[in-house]
Formats: structure tokens, sequence, C-alpha cells
């Protein structure tokens, strides 16, 4: 029998209904065997993610020494998806167990300190989903991501995974029962509780897959599939079949919800298929995310995504090509502000940073500024905010003659100026800094470019 590992996220588990029909899912196929689960999200668009919930609960013990009311809405929540699943009061008394326990722990380290309330959403929810099949007759176990061997770096909100897991992980291929893990969190070599970047659960999943060696990594969503473009931004975009990793990791990077964009790596190196499926749906063929697919000429283009919130630090000076290690200082000084940069187009004479605007703090931007002015000596130094970057991606669109051409006509046949354009020796992607204003009507002009026809 072959071994899949599934992953359900918030919206597949924000009800009772929800997570039976994940649990349904489950037992449909003796093979789905490993499920790595998210914390309950939203049940409407007037709720609050579980997650949200237990931030909003560190926030207020950080800044006021309790958090009752905030405890109180994360305990009703668990206790309510219970009383609905016909579960005991024993839920309600183990998540304000363990909330008490978290808040108790030291505040010295304010984002270690929300780190541990912020994985309570994933280990509650796990022991739950565990909890309710045990209570159908069904053998399954929650599992503790320490005892497991989730080793990751030690970045509170930020962490990565050591390779040490990969191998600790793998033991859980020769366990019996459905096994529930929760997602987003693990634990350093010192033992310290550390979360990946918001949406990590997909991360956690990909993790297990890798480790032990799954015939199939299931990423259950709230879709039918990936579309060729945002469905708000766009009107019944066409749904995608099959994409490459690649295509995939660039269509995450600009926007595209469906998958943290890291989430790809331990699947893509270890060379496993990945599913994307709709847990209202689990019918529907999805998308398939594979290594190399067949190319439809006639549509070079898979995708086109954006995102906004960027930033471009724009550094000019006259025989800049000829003065060594202009490079190297300039990202230097990036990289001792605690700073990774996004993009970074040239011309011979000038260079371009794109980072995210969120990171460039009013105190960082003048240090940047006043390095770059006393050890660059530049002709020109400028600043851009509401950059916006829209991408068109596809494996196609090496073999394709002219898209280039075609992209920028219909961005300019749209009235918006091209503030940057990149495109990446892969050639599977063409990247265009915008205003933020413009970018939905730029999405819309690239997608009746190469999608109607």
């Amino acid at each position: 029998m072959g071994l899949k590992v599934c992953k359900f996220g918030g919206t597949s588990l924000a009800s009772a209904e929800q997570i039976r029909r994940v649990c349904d899912i489950l037992l449909d196929d003796p093979e789905r065997r490993i499920v790595a689960l998210s914390a309950p999200g939203k049940r409407d668009k007037s709720d609050t993610k579980v997650t949200d919930l237990l931030i909003n609960c560190a926030k207020d013990y950080l800044q006021n020494g309790s958090a009752k009311n905030a405890v109180a809405r994360v305990v009703e929540r668990y206790q309510s998806i219970a009383d609905e699943l016909g579960l005991d009061k024993e839920v309600a008394k183990s998540v304000a167990d363990g909330l008490e326990i978290r808040l108790a722990a030291s505040t010295d380290d304010a984002e270690r300190f929300t780190d541990g309330l912020k994985a309570l959403g994933e280990e509650h929810c796990a022991r739950l989903v565990a909890r309710y099949l045990r209570s159908q007759g069904v053998e399954a176990h929650y599992v503790d991501p320490k005892d497991a061997g989730m080793i990751l770096s030690d970045e509170a909100g930020n962490a990565r995974v050591l390779p040490v897991a990969y191998e600790r992980l793998s033991k859980l291929a020769s366990r019996t029962g459905i096994l529930c893990f929760p997602g987003f969190y693990g634990y350093t070599p010192n033992g310290a509780l550390v979360t990946f970047p918001r949406g990590g659960t997909d991360i956690t999943g990909a993790v297990l897959a890798a480790a032990v060696k799954a015939d199939l990594y299931e990423n259950f969503t709230d879709v039918d599939s990936v579309f060729s473009a945002h469905p708000e931004i766009v009107d019944k975009p066409e749904p995608i079949s099959a994409l490459t990793y690649s295509e995939m990791r660039e269509l995450s990077y600009c926007g595209f919800g469906v998958f943290h964009d890291e989430a790809l790596e331990p699947v893509y190196r270890a060379g496993i298929p990945v599913r994307i499926a709709n847990t209202n749906n689990p019918s529907a063929k999805g998308t398939q995310l594979v290594s190399s697919r067949k190319i439809n000429k006639h549509r070079p283009v898979v995708g086109v995504a954006s995102s906004t919130g960027f930033t471009s630090l724009n550094v000019s000076k006259y025989l800049m090509n000829r003065e060594k290690g202009f490079g190297r200082r300039l990202l230097s000084i990036i990289e001792e502000a605690g700073l990774s940069y996004e993009h970074m187009p040239s011309s011979i004479d000038s260079v371009s940073l794109i980072l995210r605007s969120k990171e460039l703090m009013p105190e960082i931007r003048q240090m940047i500024e006043k390095r770059i002015r006393k050890e660059l000596a530049p002709d020109t130094y400028d600043v851009f905010d509401d950059l916006a970057l829209v991408m068109v991606v596809g494996e196609g669109m090496r073999h394709t003659v002219g898209l280039a051409s075609r992209a920028t006509t219909a961005l300019a046949d749209a009235k918006i100026n091209i503030e940057m354009m990149n495109q990446g020796a892969s050639e599977i992607s063409t990247m265009f800094g915008i205003k933020d204003s413009q970018v939905k009507k730029a999405v819309r002009a690239l997608y009746s470019e190469f999608f109607k026809d």
C-alpha cells in the first residue's frame, strides 16, 4: 500500500461540519495516513481566525498583563466545535490549560512568547481531530512535533526546517493509524518552540511528505484548482490542470495564496508529486504539481500574478561597471541592515534593489541612505514606494518569440506605465514593476492578452 500525506488549511477546519468532511476524506482512502493540520480558520467573512485570536491574546498579555477576554474567545471556539462533534468538555479544559501554561512563560522575548501562543491553534486542532476520529472507532494518534523530530532553525516567527529533521521524521512512515500532526511549528535543537511564517502548515505538510518519501502530497484548500489569475481580479479565470514546481513557485511568490511559496522546496527536491484539491469538492481533479509537463505552444503563459507592497532603491553612478566591488558593497549594506532583497534589475550605470516596504522602517531607510551616499558616492540615489509587481509565468515562455512585446503592448494599451522590467535566466517568468494603484488593471490587461482568444 502506498503512502499519502495530506494537509488541510484553516477554512477546511473552521467548523465541526468541515472537520467531519476532512475526516471523511481521510477515511475514504486508506493510503492517507499522515495529515498536517492548520488552526481553525474563518467560518464566514466576519469571523476571526483562531491564529489571529491567539496573536491578540499575546498582544493583550504583553501590553496589559492579562488576556482574559481573548483566552475566553479561544476556549469557546474550540469547545463549540467539540460540542457539535459530540466530544466531552475535556477539549475546553485542555485548551484552557495550554493557554495558562504558555501565558506563564517568560515575556522577555516578545516574539518567542507570541510563537508559543500562536502554535496552540494547530496543536489543539490536531488533538481535536485525532480525538474525533477515535470517537468514531478509528485508530488515530496526535503526534507531538517535538517527539517526532520537527527540528527548526532558531528564528522566532520565521523558522526553517533543519536537515536533521528529515531523518527523524522518516520514522513516522512505520507507525500505524492516522497520524494527526500539527502544522506551522516545531522546535529548535535546544528545545525552544518556534513557528514558520504565516501559512506554514503548507511547509509542515511538504516536509512530512519528503521525510516519509510519500507517493503523493495532497494539499487541500477551499478551491477546486489553481486558477490562471486571481478570481477576485479576473472574472472566471481558467483553471490550471498541471503546473511545474517552478511555475508554482513563481506564482506563489507573486500573490497566488493557494500554496505557501516556501513549501515547494521539500517536495521539489524529493521529486514528490503534489495535488492541490478542494476539501468541499474532493472528487474534482484539482491541480497537479509535477517536475515537467507537456507545453501547449498556443498557451505559453500559464498564469498572471501580482503582489503589492514593494519599494525600489535606485542607485546610479557613471562608470559603475568599472568600479570593482560596487555591487558587493551595496549588497553588504542591505545585508548588514538585516534585510534581503527581492530583485536586482540593473543597467551599465545603475542598479535597483526591490525590497518589501514593510521591512524598511524609517530608521533603517535613513541608515541605508547615509551609508550608500558615504560609502558608494552615487551620482543619484532615489527611493520609490507604492510599487507593485505583476508577473506572467509559464514554461512555454522560453520557447516563444515576441512574448515580451505582447506583454508591454498590452500594458501600454491599458495606459499603464512600466516602472521596471525584469526577466530571470530561466525565462519562465517576466516581471513588471508598476504603481500599486494600477495593479488590477494590469492583471486584467495581461490576462486578456494571453488567455482570451
